[in-house]
């Protein structure tokens, strides 16, 4: 006989009134929690043509994805009164959810509690969410409204930013992260998206400045304004703190949509692959008339890339800063890559400090997440004078080489019309690390340009020439130079380009060259990390 017990059938049940109570109490929490700081407060976010924290994670995530977490947490602060304002969540909104489908985590500040200043729960829930996200291998985003660290809570609050620094540290390389600026972002909250891999701005709406203004205005007695100190066009233009720039929030949650199209969950997976029915040996003839035989002249590498690429979709990363260097994604054949190109419409494409920067987070990026690198190349070397050398051209262009040559995704290069000193080492040699290296029929690849090339070489013979006719003679030993030293037959002979091709053929050949080596693996030392010359 079983000696298995059976539960008594008249068991007292719990009290439906009793259910009824604390479903109410769930409820009433939730309204409590959704509202934040309180009508007024969404008002007056409202009123500044901003949006509330919920409402953005709306428009961001796909619908009916978020999941909330730690809503009931409340701030520690017990002095200032503020223990009558208990305000669940403590000013910031965390969770995961969807963006087409594909996971993601998310913290969203909440400008109507407290000045979406940050505490020590707050800036726990966001590095909760951002362990979270490192921990499943998903993407973290963070949508930054806050007047800084919260001064009643002392330096817990600066505690706070430190682990939130910590955890974006530990996840660089590993997810891409990606910060959202909706409003002010001061004093220490702005070293969390300079860490990030990317930064959106919106016009009129974001700042970002480790000082402000007022402050300023006390210590050093200059009158600036936030939008001229740090609004978005100062970031996106003139420092390079930010890569994008919205015209409202709605741009901005589409900047990141798209941005996330390109780059894989994290540093384990490929890119997720495109669909598109361009064909890969489609002949890209309009680049013959695209680009100029006359080196005098300029024109808009943005129209070789989309003559090559996928449908003609390139995404363009930071395109106000530094426009002498284009960078951003694309599609070949499907496959997501990064497109790092001289642009000769501004300073004829030549490569300064900025430019390198540029180039070297972009192209680390890439690296980190598996995302091919194809090199646009037309450039006559990097920018001489004082001001850049004394700037640090040394060290900003070494930048640029460490990060081709640390770099282990394909790399292949195309040299559309000149590539010239320091600059093909870094854009285009096999010696720096580039693994398939093209050039148009009409390139030309040397030390320097002719003209300068033959004013050195044959100076005396120049120089000893009748007046009458020196500049005859000029001209013919710059025509010399080129045949004998800068057309890229020369650098084929010395196996230094892999192939001269037409310009109907790049985009197939560009095609061809990546799912060739679209599954290389390169074995670098064993080491805990390089040394970048930061």
């Amino acid at each position: 006989m079983s000696d298995i017990r059976h539960p008594r059938t008249d068991q007292q049940t719990q009290d439906p009134a009793d259910i009824e109570d604390l479903q109410e109490q769930l409820r009433a929490y939730r309204r409590q929690i959704e509202v934040g700081g309180g009508q007024r407060g969404i008002d007056r976010q409202h009123a500044k043509g901003k949006l509330t924290a919920r409402e953005r994670l709306a428009r961001l995530l796909d619908p009916k994805t978020f999941v909330e977490a730690d809503a009931y947490l409340v701030h520690k602060c017990r002095d200032f009164g503020l223990d009558k304002k208990p305000f669940l969540g403590d000013g910031v909104v965390t969770g995961y959810g969807k963006i087409d489908g594909r996971g993601v985590f998310v913290s969203s500040e909440d400008f109507t509690v407290m000045g979406g200043s940050l505490g020590a729960q707050h800036a726990e829930k966001i590095v909760h969410a951002q362990r979270r996200a490192r921990e499943n291998g998903l993407p973290f985003i963070q949508l930054n409204d806050s007047g800084g660290a919260r001064i009643q809570e002392g330096v817990e609050s600066l505690d706070g930013y430190g682990k939130i620094f910590f955890e974006n540290t530990m996840a660089s390389g590993v997810i891409p992260q990606v910060s959202l600026i909706l409003g002010p972002c001061a004093g220490g909250a702005v070293y969390s998206p300079a860490i990030t891999d990317f930064t959106v701005m919106v016009s009129q709406r974001s700042n970002m400045f480790v000082t402000g203004p007022q402050v300023i205005k006390v210590v050093t007695g200059e009158d600036v304004t936030a939008e001229d100190l740090g609004g978005a066009l100062v970031h996106n233009r003139t420092s390079g703190v930010a890569h994008f720039y919205a015209a409202n929030e709605e741009e901005a949650f589409g900047i990141v949509k798209r941005l996330l199209s390109f780059v894989p969950s994290n540093n384990r997976e490929m890119p997720p692959r495109g669909e598109s029915t361009d064909p890969v040996d489609r002949e890209t003839s309009e680049i013959q008339s695209l680009v100029p035989e006359d080196r005098r002249k300029t024109f808009d590498m943005r129209e070789v890339i989309l003559a090559l690429v996928d449908d003609r979709n390139f995404f363009e990363v930071q395109p106000l800063f530094a426009q002498n260097l284009v960078i951003g994604f694309a599609r070949l054949a499907n496959y997501s890559i990064g497109i790092v190109a001289n642009q000769p419409k501004v300073i004829a494409g030549v490569l300064d400090i900025d430019a390198s920067d540029k180039a070297a987070r972009f192209i680390r990026f890439c690296d980190a997440f598996n995302i091919p690198l194809v090199t646009l190349v037309d450039v006559p070397g990097f920018l001489p004078g004082t001001a850049q050398e004394h700037g640090g051209l040394i060290r900003h262009g070494a930048k640029m080489l460490y990060a081709y040559a640390e770099a282990t995704v394909p790399k292949l290069s195309l040299i559309v019309r000149k590539a010239f000193g320091g600059a093909f080492i870094a854009l285009a040699s096999h010696g720096i690390g580039h693994d398939f290296v093209m050039a148009l029929p009409t390139a030309e690849i040397a030390v320097m340009g002719a003209e300068g090339a033959a004013n050195i070489i044959w100076r005396r013979e120049i120089n000893e020439a009748p007046e009458e006719r020196r500049d005859e003679v000029r001209d013919a030993k710059v025509d010399e130079f080129r045949r004998q030293f800068s057309r890229p037959y020369t650098a084929g002979k010395q196996g230094l380009i892999d192939a001269i091709i037409a310009p109907e053929e790049a985009r197939w050949m560009l095609v061809q060259a990546l799912e060739m080596t679209i599954r290389q693996r390169k074995d670098r030392p064993d080491r805990k990390h390089g040394n970048i010359p930061l």
